[in-house]
């Protein structure tokens, strides 16, 4: 068995969220104007304002990292309505729509991607949530462009298990997914434990994805994509074949959560089974 502990070895993250970004495109142009209104998974979100989602997001993201004064100012009416502001914003979008939308997004993704590509790596973009460097912006847009293009994927009913875009961003996911644990707490309320969680999750080919000390008493094993599905909220917890040892670990899948933002309801059990 073969062991892999680095979240791509075939291609950068700049790459890997732009053949995501580009395969999601041409999903939802292949698609037609007729699935536009389709609801998909995520409740009261259709396949409009998923991509309207992304769209506010790479803008906002591009403020952040191009102006972090002018996104102190986003900060801070976001505060005034912290549990409905992105949905407002991505709704505002969606309004314009399905033509608009997309140009939105595409000139939005391509305007964040030149910007994370100039950014010095070690500067420190503020977020809604902790601060990040350029290339963990990066490796959290393509978390969130692959959870959102799962969503459109289920809606017209289309497999992206083995796409190879969308395959290539699973070890990205997991990685960030692993790095927020102590965040999942935080959202949810609860006190960080402080036992190590050791993670090995198994890819397409065989080989395995590693995180944390291998000693761990704490234990999570499975595949990638159920990992990937999971702290996404895109699956239930139920309907992975993930496995837990240790209450610390099991807990953590209870309340996992890879983005910013309040706690999501995560997914009916057998949603997506």
């Amino acid at each position: 068995m073969q062991t892999n502990t680095q979240p791509s070895a075939t291609e950068d993250p700049h790459a890997v969220l732009a053949a995501l970004s580009a395969r999601l495109d041409d999903l939802v142009e292949t698609a037609g104007p007729d699935v536009w209104n389709l609801d998909t998974p995520a409740e009261g979100w259709d396949i409009g304002m998923q991509i309207a989602h992304l769209a506010w997001t790479d803008e906002v993201s591009v403020t952040a990292v191009n102006d972090p004064d002018a996104f102190q100012g986003v900060v801070e009416t976001a505060m005034a309505d912290p549990t409905g502001f992105v949905d407002a914003g991505a709704a505002e979008i969606a309004a314009t729509g399905r033509d608009e939308v997309l140009a939105r997004w595409r000139l939005a993704r391509g305007e964040l991607a030149d910007a994370l590509k100039a950014a010095d790596p070690g500067d420190q973009v503020p977020w809604f949530g902790p601060p990040m460097r350029p290339k963990s912006m990066t490796t959290a847009r393509i978390m969130e462009t692959w959870a959102h293009g799962i969503d459109v994927a289920d809606a017209v009913g289309i497999s992206l298990d083995s796409d190879p875009a969308f395959v290539s961003a699973l070890p990205h996911v997991a990685r960030l997914g692993f790095k927020t644990r102590g965040f999942s707490y935080l959202m949810n309320g609860l006190e960080a434990p402080t036992s190590e969680v050791h993670v090995a999750l198994t890819l397409a080919d065989g080989s395995v994805l590693e995180f944390g000390p291998a000693d761990a008493e704490q234990r999570v094993t499975g595949p990638v994509l159920d990992f990937c599905l999971l702290v996404t909220q895109r699956v239930h917890r139920a309907d992975t074949a993930l496995e837990a040892v240790g209450d610390d670990a099991e807990e953590w899948l209870r309340i996992a959560q890879a983005f910013a933002g309040l706690p999501g309801g995560g997914r009916e059990e057998g949603a997506r089974a």
